[in-house]
């Protein structure tokens, strides 16, 4: 199974304070997402889902999932750690 691997890797903090994970890729992300988002609720967590699963089929750019990630972290206030 194809992982969609990104190009540049996203760090964020865990829902304990002060930890952080980093993901490079979008299977990574789709378990984040399923089984450890503190908001599993909301339009942008629902689009990085379908996101996911479109990159893991083959029928989307791996950034797409990685964008959708992105905006899914900014809907549920988790904290993206730049550089």
């Amino acid at each position: 199974m194809e992982t969609g691997r990104w190009e540049e890797p996203v760090t964020f903090e865990t829902a304990k304070l002060g930890q952080y994970r980093t993901i490079s890729s979008t299977a990574e992300a789709a378990h984040i997402l399923l089984s450890q988002w503190p908001n599993a609720t909301g339009k942008a967590y629902a689009e990085a889902c379908d996101v996911c699963l479109a990159v893991l089929g083959g029928r989307e750019p791996p950034d797409a999932a990685r964008q959708a990630f992105l905006l899914a972290a900014d809907e549920a206030d988790v904290f993206i750690r730049n550089g």
